[in-house]
């Protein structure tokens, strides 16, 4: 690591417990949102309804209308977990032959492919892939939700008409695509200065700068008033559809009408007397479970982990992500990569919990905006491996395979808690960490979102915290090739965590320390 920081700065996050709702999130403009509706007497899905649009809104980059992704939800009248799966799909019409391999070597974006010509799996029209977030979301608030559709999708147009604040920290993020996305005139248009140069805050605090965001808000508005179904079936759809296949897309209208999010059964597993509710099938939940497999309750004990506990983390890690990559195929993150997705988590002032990821996969997705909608659109296909005969490979009406891993568990003494995180494959490392914190150490969650954590990727370098104790990193560098770091604002070393708790009766919340813009509020602060 250059030694260029302070190393006498301390960076806390304050979590107050309350017998309120808690909404963590990403962006505290979306999570205090979601605050305002458990106020108004909404229930936990309600609150992850408007914090999902706002914060697709206020956080462009990572999420949005055009993205995709999965929820956990806990019922607290039932006693009961649902898995709800609203993930990309390739469309139908997609023709292997667009994505001939270049013979350049490894992508230098997301994924350790082999490149494409023209990166037409990474960027640009042809790496769009069928959206999932909108449908999920409203088959969620048709199950569980109580207020009204309208007024939940609201304060993401208000946002939207409101454009989008550019401050340093969405500065940096614009600056960081900027080469990227002047390669789609209408993404150039929304995000750069003269479609070139990127977007800078001003240097004073009277200084204010704006990105206009009224396109979106006219869909959303069209969202709000007709119901999620309108962006598969509507119009608005058939808008979406034509702008990319003007652009050389493959995403069709009858794409649309036919996707639909699906409700399934948890994948549920004991750790001791813990006990964690996970997604199944394509997305990290397995591979969660798998972690745990390798780690033995019995010998995790006391108050903190030590080094044979690290030890575990790693060995149960790499035993996961081998398993992951030989039976579902290669996916996650390069180390080198930005975060690129969004976590929040909600709980309610009766126990209702939601746990809820959602992404456009790459940072801005395919780099393309919809002109018609104002939706900047995912690049869901590169979740492929365009080489054929592979777990992954790439074809046309197929699933992708997500690394997102929403959490619900609960501890032995009773506490449950609802975790989840942006950042590729640094995620199911981050949540299963989270997760053994509090049910194996007993952490509160304001000890368990600060404590040092390392990351596994699937490669052999283990990426160490540097302020773990010496011995500990000692210990992992006598078996595995590490890499010291700090937890930073930019880049994301370790995945960017959210996540709530419920304890004898008490709410809180917690997102990752590093976050400039995460937040956790409660509707008694609202």
């Amino acid at each position: 690591m250059i030694p260029n920081l302070s190393n006498s700065q301390t960076i806390r996050k304050t979590v107050i417990e309350t017998e309120h709702g808690v909404v963590a999130a990403q962006h505290s403009r979306a999570a205090r949102i979601g605050a305002e509706v458990l106020a108004a007497g909404g229930d936990a899905v309600d609150a992850a309804t408007a914090v999902s649009f706002a914060i697709g809104v206020v956080e462009p980059w990572m999420s949005g209308p055009a993205g995709g992704g999965a929820m956990m939800l806990w019922r607290a009248d039932e006693q009961k977990a649902y898995a709800l799966n609203y993930g990309m799909r390739s469309p139908k019409n997609l023709d292997i032959a667009d994505y001939p391999l270049s013979g350049a070597g490894k992508a230098d974006d997301l994924f350790p492919w082999e490149k494409v010509v023209d990166d037409r799996n990474v960027q640009g029209a042809k790496s769009i892939a069928v959206p999932g977030l909108v449908d999920g979301v409203g088959k969620a608030h048709e199950r569980f939700g109580k207020m009204p559709w309208r007024d939940l999708v609201q304060p993401a147009v208000d946002l939207a008409h409101e454009g989008l604040y550019v401050d340093w920290y969405a500065a940096l993020i614009i600056a960081s695509t900027t080469r990227a996305l002047a390669q789609d005139p209408d993404a150039a248009a929304l995000f750069l200065e003269d479609g070139q140069w990127p977007t800078i805050a001003g240097w004073t605090s009277v200084a204010e700068k704006r990105l206009d965001m009224k396109a979106m808000g006219q869909s959303l508005a069209e969202i709000a008033e007709n119901g999620h179904r309108t962006l598969y079936d509507g119009d608005l759809g058939a808008m979406m559809a034509a702008d990319v296949q003007a652009k050389g897309g493959s995403l069709s209208h009858e794409d649309l009408r036919a996707y639909n999010a699906s409700f399934h059964a948890p994948l549920q597993f004991s750790h001791g007397s813990a006990k964690f509710n996970v997604l199944p099938g394509l997305t990290a939940g397995p591979t969660f479970q798998q972690v745990f497999q390798h780690l033995d309750p019995a010998t995790m004990n006391g108050t903190t982990p030590d080094g044979a506990a690290y030890a575990a983390y790693v060995d149960g890690l790499k035993a996961a992500y081998a398993k992951r990559l030989a039976e579902m195929g290669h996916d996650g993150e390069s180390p080198e990569a930005p975060g690129c997705t969004t976590h929040f988590s909600v709980v309610d002032r009766h126990g209702n919990m939601v746990a809820q990821t959602q992404t456009l996969l790459s940072i801005f997705g395919s780099r393309v905006v919809s002109p018609s909608t104002g939706f900047l659109m995912n690049n869901g296909i590169m979740w492929f491996d365009p080489t054929q005969g592979k777990p992954n490979s790439l074809a046309a009406g197929k699933p992708c395979l997500m690394n997102v891993c929403p959490v619900i568990g609960e501890t032995g003494d009773g506490a449950r808690f609802a975790f989840g995180a942006s950042g590729g494959r640094k995620i199911v490392g981050a949540v299963s960490q989270l997760s053994s914190f509090v049910s194996d150490y007993g952490m509160s969650l304001s000890d368990a979102f600060h404590h040092p954590r390392i990351d596994v990727s699937g490669g052999d370098t283990v990426v160490v915290d540097d302020s773990l104790p010496a011995d500990v990193q000692a210990g992992l560098a006598e078996k595995h090739p590490i890499h010291t770091t700090r937890r930073t604002i930019f880049p994301y070393a370790f995945a960017c965590t959210a996540g709530v708790m419920r304890r004898n009766g008490k709410n809180a919340g917690c997102t990752e320390i590093m976050s400039p813009w995460g937040d956790a509020i409660s509707e008694d602060q609202i």
